[in-house]
C-alpha cells in the first residue's frame, strides 16, 4: 500500500474548495464533507487521511509532521511565520490585505509618535510597519476590527478585504494593499523527501486542475 498522506484543512469554504479539486483527480472526499462529529476523516482506498482544523492551526499541523499538506490563505501562512514549502497557488480564496482607516490616518501616521493599529495580524503589521522605519502599537482585535478606528481606538486597521462594501458602510477607504491573499498549498518539509513521489503527485495533479479553472 502507498504510504499514508495527511491533509490538514481549514473548515469551511477553503476545505470545500479543496475537495472540489481533489474530487476531480479521483481522490474520495465523501467522508471529509460530512465529518458529524469525526475528527479524521478518511479515503482509504487511497490511502489518505484529513483532518479539519481552525485555519490559524494548519500551519501548527503541517510543521510538527502530524499533515504532511495543508492548504491555508497566505495571510494565516504569513502570520504564523512557519518553516514550511509553499507548494502551489490554489487560485481561490481571493482577497487583498489591506491597511485602511478615514483618509486622514495617512497625515497622523507622521504626526503621532507611535501609529496604533488594530488587527489580528500582529506579525505581519510588525513587519509592515517597521520596513518603513515607523513605531507603532498593536492592538489585538479578533472580532470587528473595522470599529477601531470608528470608536478611535486606532489610527488604521490591518485586515483582509474582499469586496470593501463593510468598509464603505463605516467610512473608511483602503490606504494600502499590503499583499493579495489566496489558498495555498503547503508542505512538511521533512514529508517532501520521505513521501515525494506521492506527494508530487497530489501536486502535478492540483495543478492540472487549477489551470483548467483558469
Amino acid at each position: 500500500m502507498e504510504p499514508m498522506l495527511t491533509f490538514a484543512l481549514a473548515k469551511g469554504r477553503l476545505a470545500e474548495q479543496t475537495f472540489d479539486l481533489l474530487e476531480r483527480m479521483g481522490i474520495d472526499c465523501h467522508e471529509a464533507r460530512n465529518p458529524g462529529r469525526q475528527l479524521v476523516l478518511w479515503d482509504r482506498v487511497q490511502n489518505i487521511r484529513f483532518i479539519l482544523v481552525k485555519p490559524s492551526d494548519v500551519p501548527t499541523y503541517v510543521d510538527h509532521g502530524v499533515a504532511d499538506l495543508g492548504v491555508v490563505g497566505k495571510d494565516t501562512l504569513m502570520e504564523a511565520e512557519r518553516p514550511l514549502y509553499e507548494m502551489l497557488d490554489l487560485g481561490f480564496g481571493r482577497c487583498r490585505l489591506c491597511v485602511a482607516g478615514f483618509p486622514e490616518a495617512q497625515a497622523a501616521s507622521v504626526e503621532h509618535a507611535t501609529f496604533r493599529v488594530a488587527t489580528k495580524y500582529p506579525a505581519i503589521a510588525r513587519r509592515w510597519w517597521r520596513s518603513q522605519g515607523k513605531p507603532i502599537e498593536i492592538i489585538e482585535l479578533h472580532g470587528s476590527v473595522e470599529l477601531g478606528p470608528v470608536i478611535g481606538l486606532s489610527d488604521v486597521i490591518l485586515d483582509i478585504v474582499e469586496s470593501g462594501s463593510t468598509l464603505k458602510a463605516n467610512g473608511l477607504s483602503v490606504l494600502e494593499t499590503v499583499c493579495d491573499v489566496s489558498a495555498r498549498l503547503v508542505c512538511n518539509r521533512v514529508s517532501l523527501k520521505t513521501k515525494r513521489d506521492r506527494i508530487r503527485w497530489v501536486i502535478d495533479g492540483l495543478e492540472a486542475q487549477v489551470r483548467e479553472n483558469a
